[in-house]
């Protein structure tokens, strides 16, 4: 006899039913959107209070859009803001039948009594423009992630970028007016005018910072030298100069030296031990002493250090932006250039002079989009040992790469003739070279150029500012070269007596004479 299989239903979950009450409609407050735009027709404090914390584009309501820009335009001209100019605006440009006509402009006036509060209410409104931002970020990312020829480190950095913009409120930055961008020009240099000090981030060598005005916002600088000229000794002075001196927040990657390297270098410089000292711990008491004493400034200074080594130009771009969202970083050293790879689907495309141009070009973008100055130190090529003369650095001998002329804001190159044996400089005086150095500056997009001596203690790996004294020049002087020269011999000096006479002397000087007083 046939079986017969029992009929098995299976549950279905209500959730899977698809009801209009389910469905997701964007984020929004349309009701506090009417509120503060009625306000600011009515009481020019609520304008004053928002117009800096929004822009149209944070509406969710078109018509809203075009009434906000109405009241900014209004603003900025400097006219009056109430019912009556919003609609003429309105009027001049197109747009007062779009958004309903007098009437609307009307029913948002008497839907609000007071600017009571707007400030609240406007944050609110940026929050759900804040959401509606993630929403559209999060489906552009989850559509790359299915296109199979997107590469994916390609697609983090886009990514972490695109959420980047939303933490700083950069969201969909688009082109601005002459007029807009005049207007924050002269704020910026009226702000110049009334602080005292530099415009940028001080490099501490007074020189320098005179020429530049100190490291400026969104700046690439390089900084290139053949080996052992001082390249790290150099930005590492830089960067205590600024964290600790001026307790400025600095961010140090160092793919050649570790962490703890970098630091002995620095105490090393602050503490005056020499290095030998401090590898072999072979300190005196006093010397322990002045060790723990003089380290204090430097434990406090806001200078953050890592030494990952290989790093991408994906992974330092991310790492920077986390350390600008969590320790407000104003400045960042890459040392160096070279050692950096391009990163991710890039390893081992192209040849090595187009991974540099992609390196040079991402660090260029980093420093706008930070909005910061970044220095990057840079080899150069072996053309400086083989040519003749003074081997001063040009522009030609950057190594692998014309990008990076291309793309910094500055090009300096740190010279020693000490190191090349050459012991005089090569000027009218014959200054000796002995402890110092050169910084030349060979290209400065806004500024001019210059080649700034140096002090540079080799034993502690630190460079400093060239006084008048500290120049071995003014000892080595025909002074002190005239050692056959009886100008300054003693004996052909009057003795004390003889020039100025004495009381003791006078029985034996001739009356009424001053024979005794040779003049």
């Amino acid at each position: 006899m046939e079986k017969v299989q029992p009929h098995i239903e299976y549950p279905t979950r209500k959730s899977q039913v698809i009801s209009l009450e389910k469905g997701k409609i964007p984020p929004q407050a349309i009701d506090l959107e009417e509120v503060v735009i009625g306000a600011m027709m009515i009481d020019k404090k609520g304008v004053d209070e928002i117009i800096d914390l929004l822009n149209p584009e944070v509406f969710y309501k078109e018509a809203h859009q075009h009434i906000f820009a109405a009241i900014y335009q209004l603003f900025k001209s400097g006219q009056p803001i109430d019912l009556l100019t919003v609609s003429a605006q309105l009027k001049r440009e197109g747009n007062l039948e779009t958004i309903g006509g007098e009437y609307y402009l009307i029913q948002l006036t008497q839907k609000v009594s007071s600017s009571a509060h707007i400030e609240f209410h406007a944050r609110i409104i940026l929050q759900k423009f804040i959401q509606r931002s993630l929403i559209k970020i999060s489906n552009e990312i989850i559509e790359d992630s299915y296109n199979e020829s997107t590469d994916v480190f390609d697609l983090l950095d886009s990514a972490e970028s695109k959420l980047y913009e939303v933490t700083q409120g950069n969201i969909k930055r688009s082109s601005e007016t002459a007029q807009n961008l005049v207007i924050q020009a002269k704020k910026k240099i009226q702000e110049m005018a009334n602080k005292e000090g530099l415009s940028g981030v001080p490099s501490g060598f007074d020189k320098l910072d005179k020429l530049t005005s100190g490291w400026q916002p969104s700046d690439l600088v390089i900084i290139a030298a053949r080996p052992g000229m001082g390249k790290t000794a150099l930005t590492l002075s830089m960067a205590r100069n600024i964290a600790v001196q001026h307790n400025i927040p600095v961010a140090f990657f160092s793919l050649e030296m570790s962490s703890v390297q970098l630091i002995t270098r620095l105490i090393s410089s602050e503490t005056g031990l020499s290095s030998e000292k401090l590898r072999t711990g072979n300190l005196e008491k006093h010397e322990w002493e002045q060790l723990n004493v003089k380290v204090q400034g430097l434990e406090k200074a806001p200078l953050y250090i890592d030494d990952s080594p290989s790093l991408s130009i994906f992974d330092l771009r991310a790492k920077a932006r986390r350390l600008s969202s969590k320790h407000g970083i104003k400045i960042i050293f890459v040392d160096y250039l070279q050692l950096m790879t391009a990163g991710g689907g890039q390893k081992g495309g192209g040849n090595r002079e187009q991974e540099i141009s992609t390196i040079s070009r991402n660090l260029k973008a980093l420093a706008k989009e930070l909005d910061i100055p970044v220095v990057a130190l840079s080899q150069l090529s072996r053309a400086v040992e083989t040519r003749g003369g003074t081997k001063r650095p040009l522009l030609s001998d950057l190594r692998e790469s014309g990008a990076i002329e291309q793309d910094a804001d500055i090009v300096s190159f740190i010279y020693r003739p000490e190191y090349y044996k050459i012991d005089e400089w090569d000027d009218d005086d014959k200054t000796p070279t002995e402890g110092q150095a050169e910084f030349i500056v060979a290209k400065h997009r806004n500024g001019g150029l210059d080649e700034i001596r140096l002090k540079f203690i080799g034993k502690l790996g630190k460079f400093e500012n060239l006084d008048s004294f500290d120049s071995p020049y003014e000892f080595h002087s025909r002074m002190n070269d005239a050692a056959n020269d009886n100008t300054f011999k003693t004996e052909n000096f009057p003795s004390a007596n003889e020039a100025f006479g004495s009381a003791l002397n006078d029985d034996l000087s001739p009356e009424g004479t001053d024979d005794g007083i040779p003049f």
